[in-house]
């Protein structure tokens, strides 16, 4: 039933100011401002992963210290009752806002466009410069160069180089000096530039480029009051901050500022009471919670709220894995792919809900991200793959890491079997050899070859979790490897969002149809899960299905697993089919 007396959900929305006067719930994280203000620094960055509400709180820093601010956007939120933050503070600075999450071209003269843009945009809103009598007539002409537009049309604005590299500096110059009045400087999203470049080969320019636009914007600005940044990773200071002395840098692990970004349990609280839906918090809790910040359990912001957007008109819905659609799974699928066989040890363990203990180093360069396993460890918790339970040393730097929840499993699990899939694939005779044993009806054949499939794969062993559900990742196996035969009609349904129902497999020419009924052996008790699977292929009825398909005979396996281990069943319809 739709809610209709209730404020809409803030979907996709980083508008402070739509989301305080459109009728969108807000989760106050105004507390922000007056911490911020309390750990004072001249260059703050923080390091969150994607999808945790940087970019929002951003947005909320710039309305609450730009000159003009609307005080009434932050009536009842936290920072209204620090009157005396909020006389001193509110309104009394001209701001510079910028987010580089659109730097993300494929060259670097593309990309240097996109910057231009970014940064000729943010130019624009300040229109009043190129008439203002507290400038010089060349300081005029700096700000006109700045906003230009290009003539030629082959990029938006037309600003040089060497304007580009010095233009955060230049405008922040130009508004103090207008204002009277030391300028903050926001900048979102900063690594993204960087990402893209090491992607498609342009790092080096960009690392200039950017080295030279914070340099000149953070390092040497008497005009600054201070600067915030925002990112996924902490970009080593000898790559972009060279000589930066004044940065604070807030990552995961720091107790200050946890509960700021993210939702905290009392934040998921206050929302499904809002909406009425108090009694989906422990699902909620399983899967979007378990980010550790500091000493702080925080759930995603972005799961939660399309989540209980769902449950708003579908109240019995599934959680479904909203973060896999808005980051590539690129980090996993490499990790997986560099493992070693001890590596895949460890990701066995923390698929199964154990901690794993590593060394990680929040200090990395783009350059580095995967030139070994050891730094993807850091590259995984610090993009928010996994979190951490603590300490795992005397060592500050050493963490026992852990998958957050089981959204996060998820997407381990998946690469797994796309990584799996594709290393078996590189043998075609031994998978057709594989897939050749079914018809015949050969159960010794199947299971030995089975058994060694499952002995160099990455196994699910997760004792949280039920018992369909460990099923399904061996039903993802088999269907994965009997998928290579592409002249057999292979299919599964799936049930419930638990898991797999049986493999039907029908070879049209051969009018053979095969049942495959996958069973967990609780406690390695193979023999009973045989007997499981073979019970429920008759008391299902699943032969009458394929002789109505037109199946002349059927073979039936009841195969039962348990970690990296089969033991396989088959028996034929009518018996003759064994022949």
């Amino acid at each position: 039933m739709v809610m209709k007396d209730k404020v809409k959900l803030p979907i996709g929305i980083e508008n402070f100011e739509k989301i305080r006067t459109e009728g969108f719930y807000y989760v106050d994280k105004t507390g922000l401002i007056r911490e911020l203000l309390d750990n004072w620094g001249e260059v703050n960055l923080f390091a969150r992963p994607r999808r945790f509400g940087k970019s929002l709180n951003m947005n909320m820093l710039r309305c609450f210290f730009e000159c003009g601010c609307r005080s009434e956007l932050f009536e009842g939120l936290e920072i209204s009752r620090a009157a005396d933050y909020c006389e001193k503070y509110m309104g009394r600075f001209p701001v510079i806002s910028i987010t580089l999450k659109g730097v993300s071209a494929m060259d670097f003269l593309g990309a240097k466009a996109m910057l231009r843009t970014v940064i000729g945009n943010e130019a624009m809103r300040f229109l009043f410069l190129k008439e203002s009598p507290r400038l010089s007539e060349d300081e005029k002409e700096s700000y006109r160069q700045l906003a230009a537009l290009d003539s030629a049309g082959h990029q938006k604005f037309s600003m040089s180089d060497d304007m580009l590299a010095d233009s955060l500096y230049t405008l922040s110059n130009l508004l103090r000096k207008h204002y009277g009045q030391k300028v903050i400087l926001l900048i979102d999203e900063y690594d993204v530039p960087l990402d893209k470049a090491r992607h498609c080969g342009y790092y080096d320019e960009m690392v200039t480029l950017i080295r030279n636009l914070f340099g000149t914007a953070l390092k040497t600005n008497d005009s600054l009051q201070f600067a915030v940044l925002t990112g996924c990773l902490r970009i080593a200071k000898e790559s972009i901050f060279t000589g930066l002395n004044n940065l604070n840098v807030f990552s995961v692990t720091d107790v200050r500022f946890a509960s700021r970004f993210g939702f905290t349990s009392e934040d998921v609280r206050q929302l499904l009471g809002y909406y009425h839906l108090e009694d989906k918090f422990e699902t909620i809790r399983k899967w979007y919670d378990g980010y550790r910040f500091g000493n702080t359990e925080v759930y995603c912001p972005w799961d939660v709220i399309n989540y209980v957007d769902l449950l708003r008109t579908e109240p019995a819905a599934f959680p479904r894995a909203y973060w896999i659609n808005t980051s590539g799974n690129d980090i996993i699928r490499k990790f997986i792919r560099m493992a070693t066989p001890s590596t895949r040890r460890e990701i066995e363990a923390l698929v199964a809900g154990e901690t794993v203990t590593h060394r990680i180093r929040q200090e990395l360069t783009y350059r580095e991200l995967y030139d070994n396993i050891d730094n993807l460890w850091s590259v995984l918790f610090t993009t928010g793959y996994l979190t951490q339970r603590g300490s795992g040393a005397d060592a500050a730097d050493v963490y026992r890491l852990a998958i957050p929840n089981q959204e996060i499993r998820q997407i381990f699990e998946e690469q797994i079997q796309e990584w799996f899939q594709e290393e078996a694939r590189k043998d075609a005779p031994r998978l057709d050899a594989f897939c050749d044993a079914f018809p015949q009806g050969d159960a010794e054949a199947v299971e030995r070859q089975f058994n060694a499939y499952l002995r160099k794969t990455i196994s699910i062993r997760d004792t949280a979790v039920k018992t369909a559900k460990k099923e399904n990742f061996y039903h993802g196996i088999l269907l994965g490897l009997l998928a290579h035969r592409e002249d057999w009609v292979v299919a599964s349904n799936i049930e419930s969002g638990d898991g797999y129902s049986d493999i039907l497999v029908e070879l049209e020419e051969d009018g053979l149809g095969i049942i495959i009924e996958v069973k967990y052996a609780e406690n390695g008790n193979f023999e009973k899960g045989c007997r499981e699977a073979m019970a429920q292929i008759d008391d299902m009825g699943y032969v009458a299905s394929l002789l109505e398909d037109g199946m002349e005979r059927v073979l039936k396996y009841g195969i039962a697993c348990h970690k990296k281990k089969c033991m396989v069943q088959v028996a034929g319809f009518p018996p003759s089919a064994m022949v």
